[in-house]
């Protein structure tokens, strides 16, 4: 069973920056995708960042140019780099991976406030 593991949530004030890190289990080359979603109280999860192991990124509208998802093939762990945080942006992040069988995994979520 894949285990993901989200790091790296927390409270911060508008314009700070995070950077939240998912450790898989297994490695990452076993996934075709792998993302970063969020879900805000009363809002359905929705995609943040992701890219294939072809390297194709994609992002939300919303996060564009602040958001930045990376990732470390030998430590089999994505990044998500969080820069000019926003009120609206908080939420639980979650991580979740793809695998080639189009089975999808989830980690747990780390939660990110932005408040002053």
């Amino acid at each position: 069973q894949v285990q993901l593991v989200e790091s790296g949530g927390g409270l911060v004030q508008p314009g700070g920056s995070l950077r939240l890190s998912c450790a898989a289990s297994a490695t990452i080359f076993n996934f075709n995708a792998m993302n970063w979603y969020r879900q805000a109280p009363g809002n359905q999860r929705e995609l943040v960042a992701g890219f294939t192991t072809g390297g194709i990124r994609n992002y939300a509208d919303s996060v564009k140019g602040r958001f930045t998802i990376s990732r470390d093939n030998a430590k089999n762990t994505v990044y998500l780099q969080m820069n000019g945080l926003k009120p609206e942006d908080t939420a639980v992040y979650y991580c979740n991976a793809r695998g080639w069988d189009n089975i999808s995994y989830w980690g747990k979520g780390t939660l990110v406030t932005v408040s002053s």
